[in-house]
């Protein structure tokens, strides 16, 4: 998982607030998307900084979330979505990057929004 902790770690450092706020207006698309997800389980992290209702979470935080909704919504990715089985590895080794690398910011967010962070983070 280093390799993708890296992956991640640099593609998150390209993130600007310029890029966050692209993200932030594309959001209602890429929700639309990723209609998999039960949204209103999960907590809004990029809507909540963005617009100012959660200045307390790191920038590094957002800015790993960010990469990691940019690369899955990406068309070229390391393994291509059609490969059966392994289509969506990387978008998910991305994702439990993210997860892992700011577990406990991320649980002190779903804290403050009243959110149970056992079910929302990556341990079984």
């Amino acid at each position: 998982m280093s390799e993708i902790a890296q992956f991640v770690r640099h593609g998150a450092a390209q993130i600007t607030p310029k890029i966050l706020r692209g993200v932030h207006k594309k959001l209602p698309f890429l929700k639309m998307e990723f209609t998999q997800i039960d949204a209103p389980k999960y907590p809004h992290l990029v809507e909540d900084f963005a617009e100012g209702a959660e200045d307390d979470l790191p920038y590094q935080v957002v800015a790993g979330s960010v990469f990691a909704l940019i690369y899955a919504h990406r068309q070229k990715d390391l393994i291509p979505d059609f490969v059966p089985e392994f289509g969506h590895a990387d978008e998910s080794a991305v994702v439990r990057a993210v997860l892992i690398e700011h577990e406990k910011a991320l649980g002190d967010y779903a804290n403050r929004r009243h959110l149970n962070w056992a079910e929302i983070t990556i341990k079984p």
